[in-house]
């Protein structure tokens, strides 16, 4: 039985942009225990290995790794004297920065040949180097490695070296990219796992070592099942840190302070969700003191739209149905605030979910290192402010409820902001979806909590190019619930409700694909529709308010989950049609 120790938390340099000192900086202040120094960043750094030994300690944080070290094992006798020569350089580097652990990457060299024997050999060498000054090695099999590129292959190595200072380093990239089976992990020794580092990434096909270089993510923004391979590393008894070693473009771009924080919230919730799905040896261990669980929510307390034309809002609201209370605008379990405000284009400013406790919700947001304003509410990245509270009586008509909010974000960001919601809210990742829109293809990742009472969903463009930008930029909208969208729609019409009109071509269409019942009624009133094989999905929508944000009805029939997305290019299309209008009409009316 292993000792109860929480395992320390650490993240690679490369992971953050800037240069080392402010790599440092925000790695500490985002509250992590130790870091991976990348090679490069060292070389860059005007600072010396002893300074840079100084300064982590100053900030409280531990050099865990130094890496990489490329090229060394399975290579000629001159290509190998040269290579102990470099790493003798290296252990002197090491020793200034008071780190015992480098990290061996298997060999991509041409130089190097499929011979396992002398691969032990010249890996038992270099230990036996390292050894004497104190010093181990974590070899690493790369995923693309000229002939080591799977951990087994990699432990078959280093068993054979059979040298106390030689161990292993893995990274659940490699491994999992590979397709291998993370379960034989738990036969090796944890003594001889010298070194884990965690990375998330989306499933792509595509070359594995550019797959590598650019779309790692940080634990729970990808489809890689981590809490399986931590589980099966921890449960050998596994005593170093979790620690991040991600390769991405836009975080190498970043803020590096947001982009260490966001590394944080992710091991956060990594350990969170460890606690709860992992086997029992390793449950205690992982848990995250001071953490407590996602609230229990029943619902949204009302959502803001904020805009100077608060008026054109109020108009539409009122045609739908909704009567106004005071500051708020109400129909059924549905509340909307509009607070005038100076900004030119409408907005989802804030909203609030019914919680059953709302100061624990407030105190699982700050431990998760989400920034509170000064009312009590707390900021996502995307700057929407979540208020923790209760719902207002219900307001009797025919939307009964708010369906979900959908939010944009720009490409850059989504992830993190997607990351955001889902732990601090503790709401479960729905299937990402990606559809072709009129301007461009468009990526929508949606989440939900486990009752499906809160959903938030997420658009942003994959690309953006050229001045041609004819789309609304970063729309958002509301959705509410009904028990009859085709009655709903009706009586909305009736009412000057702005609906947005569908063309003729869709209902064609629709009617050869899932000939629908009451196709008449969804074409009079410009309904559109999905079906699968839970459900189905009766759905319209608004004119644009404010210059972005517009409102959607639902009705979900039987266990219907999604949100329409087959239909979203029809809605695009509709939505720029009026804005050509508008403008064919202001143009004619100019003197």
């Amino acid at each position: 039985m292993h000792d109860v120790v929480s395992p320390r938390l650490g993240i690679a340099t490369v992971c953050l942009s800037g240069t080392l000192d402010d790599k440092l900086a925000a790695v500490a202040e985002a509250g992590f225990d130790g870091v991976e120094i990348f090679e490069n960043d060292l070389v860059v750094s005007p600072w010396s290995p002893k300074q840079i030994r100084d300064r982590c300690a100053e900030l409280g944080l531990s050099i865990d790794l130094y890496q990489p070290f490329r090229d060394f094992e399975a290579v000629p006798p001159d290509v190998l004297a040269a290579n102990l020569r470099r790493a003798e350089h290296k252990f002197d580097v090491m020793e200034q920065l008071g780190v015992d652990t480098m990290l061996v990457c298997s060999s991509v060299s041409a130089d190097a040949v499929d011979d396992d024997d002398l691969a032990a050999e010249q890996l038992h060498l270099l230990a036996s180097r390292a050894a004497d000054r104190g010093l181990r090695i974590a070899y690493e099999a790369l995923a693309w490695g000229r002939f080591v590129d799977t951990y087994d292959h990699s432990w078959r190595i280093v068993r054979r070296a059979a040298h106390p200072a030689l161990g292993l380093c893995l990274d659940s990239f490699h491994v999992l990219s590979r397709g291998s089976d993370p379960a034989g992990i738990r036969v090796i020794p944890g003594e001889k796992l010298f070194f884990l580092q965690l990375a998330d990434a989306p499933r792509l096909r595509m070359d594995v070592l550019q797959w590598s270089r650019h779309h790692r993510l940080f634990p729970g923004q990808g489809g890689f099942d981590l809490v399986r391979f931590v589980d099966h590393v921890l449960a050998t008894g596994y005593a170093g840190p979790l620690s991040l070693e991600v390769f991405n473009d836009v975080f190498r771009q970043a803020d590096p302070h947001h982009t260490a924080v966001d590394a944080m919230r992710s091991l956060l919730v990594l350990r969170e969700r460890l606690a709860a799905d992992g086997s029992p040896a390793v449950r205690e261990r992982v848990r995250v003191p001071g953490l407590p669980p996602a609230p229990r929510m029943s619902g949204y307390t009302h959502v803001e739209v904020a805009t100077s034309g608060a008026a054109e809002v109020a108009e539409t609201l009122r045609a739908m149905g909704f009567r106004r209370h005071g500051d708020a605008w109400a129909q059924g379990r549905a509340s909307i605030l509009l607070p005038e405000t100076d900004d030119a284009t409408a907005r989802i400013a804030a909203f609030g979910v019914d919680s059953a406790d709302p100061a624990v919700a407030a105190r699982r947001a700050a431990r998760l290192l989400a920034s509170t304003r000064a009312d009590g509410a707390i900021e996502a990245p995307d700057g929407t402010a979540i208020a923790f509270g209760s719902s207002a009586a219900v307001e009797p008509g025919l939307l009964t409820d708010i369906d979900h909010v959908s939010l944009t974000a720009p490409f850059d960001d989504v992830d993190q902001t997607a990351l955001f919601y889902r732990s601090v809210l503790g709401l479960e990742a729905e299937p990402a979806a990606e559809f072709a829109a009129p301007f461009g293809l468009v990526r929508s990742l949606s989440a939900r909590d486990p009752a499906g009472r809160v959903r938030i969903a997420h658009s942003v463009a994959t690309l953006r190019r050229g001045e041609w930008a004819p789309a609304v930029p970063d729309p958002q909208h509301i959705a509410f619930t009904t028990d009859d969208a085709i009655e709903a729609a009706s009586v909305m019409r009736a009412t000057g409700a702005p609906l947005l009109d569908i063309p003729a071509n869709y209902y064609d269409d629709l009617d050869a694909r899932l000939a629908p019942p009451h196709l008449a009624r969804l074409r009079e009133t410009s309904v559109l529709y999905d079906r699968d094989e839970h459900g189905e999905l009766l759905h319209f929508y608004t004119h644009i308010l404010g210059g972005r944000v517009f409102f959607e009805v639902v009705q979900r029939i039987g266990g219907y989950a999604g949100y329409g997305v087959n239909n979203s290019p029809v809605r695009m299309a509709a939505h720029r049609q009026l804005r050509v209008r508008a403008g064919h009409s202001n143009s004619a009316s100019s003197p």
